[in-house]
């Protein structure tokens, strides 16, 4: 059952391993989720690009696209050997790319199909297999469609499902449109909650803020946020809070910035350039004096080839001047 409150959103070419370690600095509970990955990618690519993660990212889970029962468990197993502590199933992209390939969203209209693939990694590891879904799509009635998906994978074997309160309009809208005009049903959410005691549910789509994740936990299992602390990492500074903790691991930006050079000197010693890594930063000082200074300092020193950490740490500086 699950063991966790809140979760950061597996997000396309945000949710790498650097912007992973950087969140895990603010809370150990915090779910953090890869990239949504397809299986012929792991099966068929580089599989150590795709699968390699640190080791201070735990909790951390593996997010699949894909539809073949029998490839989900092979690479199910394989995300298991690697150490993840979870495998997701994305039902819930729409992307016109995601739909050519029979996955993500189009497959809230085949729940039999994704209990298929759900029963099938189950069988394959012992870790949680778990589903990411909308409320519905196109021109289903999410009162009863997202209540039949749900009973029929439950049936299989998956205890948890995070819900993207949004339907998903699989034709007419782009992904980012997907994300913000389909109106929110939170409570529809939470009526399913209560109707599945014994599933762990939880929500996602439209919460910015510690007080609205707050507000769904009486509601709901958990509360997964995605947008906001990309665009404002320091909001999950209070993230201690939900999990009953007295003090938060850090009082200021500038000891999240420290701690964070000393994740990126390991990483630069090991032949990784400093401008893939200093995405997670560029929200930090949202809202606060000189915000564009600190994010155009990162942009302009930090991207150059050969550029070290004392690129962070002299733009640190000068905005503590």
């Amino acid at each position: 059952m699950l063991m966790y409150k809140l979760s950061i959103a597996p997000m396309l070419d945000i949710t790498d391993r650097h912007c992973r370690a950087f969140f895990r600095l603010f809370s150990p509970h915090i779910r953090l989720y890869t990239e949504m990955i397809h299986c012929g990618a792991i099966l068929f690519g580089d599989r150590e690009r795709f699968l390699a993660f640190n080791e201070q990212e735990h909790p951390v889970a593996i997010q699949l696209g894909g539809s073949d029962p029998a490839q989900l468990a092979q690479v199910a197993k394989i995300a298991e050997d690697y150490g993840y502590d979870e495998v997701n199933l994305n039902v819930g992209c729409p992307s016109d790319r995601v739909q050519a390939g029979r996955f993500g969203a189009c497959l809230m209209a085949e729940p039999q199909v994704v209990a298929e693939c759900v029963l099938a990694m189950n069988e394959a590891v012992s870790i949680p297999v778990t589903v990411k879904n909308r409320i519905g799509i196109d021109d289903q009635e999410p009162q009863q469609s997202l209540g039949e998906f749900v009973s029929c994978v439950a049936q299989a074997g998956c205890s948890e499902f995070i819900i993207h309160a949004r339907k998903a309009w699989l034709k007419g809208l782009s992904p980012k449109d997907n994300r913000n005009i389909p109106p929110l049903d939170y409570a529809l959410v939470y009526a399913l909650a209560a109707q599945h005691p014994q599933l762990d549910i939880c929500i996602n789509g439209g919460i910015n803020t510690l007080q609205e994740a707050r507000h769904h936990l009486h509601y709901t299992a958990g509360v997964m946020m995605g947008r906001a602390p990309i665009d404002n990492p320091w909001l999950l500074s209070e993230a201690h809070s939900l999990y009953g903790e007295t003090s938060a691991p850090f009082q200021s930006r500038s000891e999240v910035v420290l701690a964070y050079c000393d994740y990126l000197d390991n990483q630069l010693a090991q032949g990784i350039w400093l401008k893939h890594m200093v995405a997670p930063l560029m929200g930090l000082y949202k809202g606060q004096p000189n915000a564009k200074f600190w994010r155009r300092n990162l942009a302009e020193q930090c991207r150059v080839p050969g550029a070290a950490v004392e690129s962070i740490t002299v733009a640190l500086t000068e905005m503590q001047d």
